[in-house]
């Protein structure tokens, strides 16, 4: 395939890759001053008008979405033989199935990747979308603002809105991560078509050597997912994401072999062990005297142990006036108070990534409080039985590393709970 030397007014410094329909060069926009992506239809298909709905099918369902998870389109054109062609986000970090190819992940990582294309996927379907081919190389990552990495979700080719997504529709996915009533022309493909590719992608993820640090917990959300009958898995990527949620947040009776190679990389991950009750002063102290907790009234604390997000073991605190009702999937007031040691990481793009799908963000703020400057969002009317989710990061006094707290407030709390609560957070101490 030869290099042209420009695609519109674009510049094009490369290939990127090919598929059935379409190929995707790098470019550089004038304009813009920055490389974009290029995808162009493949000749051959130029006049199929059904291949050709499906590439603006693309370009529309990009335009209208603009979110950060999902890759974004900055122009649609044609050629001069007529082909259109898309410019979009080029995701300068390559694709999942690039970093595969180079070998297993850990088990904390690639739990923590699994959640964040979750939450990609339930944008999705948040806005009534099955993309139908969720596959490694639909994985992009990209950077972000201070550097930190994104995940996006890319190729909506056969994507179709759910009002129109049936098994009249031209069967059409990846063998391997394809749901089963893709092969059969009378079902009906819908959000757990999606769910059974997250639960594909996260065998594959999970597989070879990261299986030694993950909760067989997680395989039954994955066996869940990859059930043959739609009916029998989660209703959405959502709900998926909450499972996962669940399945992370294991007792620690089911943790004790747990390595620093693998543990999950969410709040939810903590590995539950240490009892480190409030003292009469109201305090609680996890085990190794790092972290301090002023109490709330009628709240206990429970020392721990979590996953950060490279998977490293890490000083945590649980308090909560009943642990075990926070953990659990009815939900209940609460808070996690971790530590990731020895990274400098910014605090805003932590907290960034910790979206929760459902639910409705308010605006992020900071705040100094105590010895601490803190970034919060703030999540509200949650479908989960945890209505409202605050998460919240700011950098160690110590400079040490960060300090990341997710609260789950009291349903008849006051405006100033969470600010209280990050108030009487203390770090103190060497790292253990």
């Amino acid at each position: 395939m030869s290099l042209p030397s420009h695609v519109g007014p674009y510049r094009i410094e490369r290939l990127l890759g090919t598929g059935s329909f379409a190929t995707v060069w790098l470019g550089h926009d004038p304009v813009l001053g920055a490389r974009v992506a290029i995808k162009v239809l493949a000749e051959n298909w130029s006049h199929d008008l059904r291949v050709r709905e499906r590439f603006l099918d693309e370009a529309r369902l990009l335009w209208h979405l603009d979110h950060d998870r999902i890759i974004r389109v900055h122009a649609l054109d044609e050629l001069p033989d007529g082909r259109p062609y898309l410019v979009m986000a080029w995701a300068d970090g390559g694709s999942l199935r690039d970093r595969l190819g180079t070998g297993p992940m850990r088990a904390g990582p690639g739990l923590r990747l699994l959640r964040e294309i979750a939450a990609g996927v339930a944008v999705l379907h948040e806005h009534g979308i099955v993309h139908r081919d969720l596959t490694p190389g639909n994985v992009l990552f990209r950077s972000g603002p201070g550097g930190a990495e994104q995940v996006v979700i890319a190729d909506l080719g056969l994507a179709k809105a759910l009002a129109a997504a049936s098994g009249l529709t031209a069967r059409a996915g990846t063998p391997g991560y394809m749901a089963p009533e893709q092969d059969d022309p009378l079902s009906i493909v819908d959000t757990r078509t999606d769910v059974y590719g997250l639960g594909r992608l996260g065998l594959r993820l999970l597989s070879a050597g990261a299986r030694s640090g993950v909760p067989a917990t997680v395989f039954d959300v994955l066996r869940t997912a990859t059930s043959r009958r739609p009916a029998d898995r989660h209703p959405d990527a959502a709900a998926f994401a909450a499972a996962l949620d669940r399945a992370t947040a294991v007792p620690s009776a089911a943790r004790r072999r747990w390595t620093r190679a693998g543990g999950a990389a969410l709040a939810a991950a903590a590995i539950w062990a240490c009892a480190a009750d409030g003292t009469d002063r109201g305090y609680a102290a996890d085990p190794s005297g790092r972290i301090t907790v002023l109490l709330p009234d009628g709240w206990r604390g429970t020392g721990a142990r979590w996953a950060d997000p490279d998977g490293a073991l890490a000083p945590a605190l649980v308090v909560s006036p009943a642990a075990g009702r926070w953990r659990s999937p009815e939900g209940g007031p609460g808070a996690f108070v971790g530590v990731v040691l020895g990274r400098h990481l910014d605090p805003a793009g932590f907290v960034a990534r910790r979206q929760h799908p459902g639910c409705v963000a308010d605006p992020v703020w900071t705040s100094r409080l105590a010895e601490i400057e803190w970034t919060v969002a703030r999540y509200t009317s949650c479908p989960t039985g945890h209505p409202v989710i605050v998460e919240a990061a700011g950098e160690a006094p110590d400079g040490s590393g960060l300090v990341y707290v997710q609260v789950t407030p009291p349903t008849d709390a006051g405006p100033g709970f969470v600010e209280a609560l990050l108030t009487g957070v203390r770090i103190t101490g060497p790292p253990p």
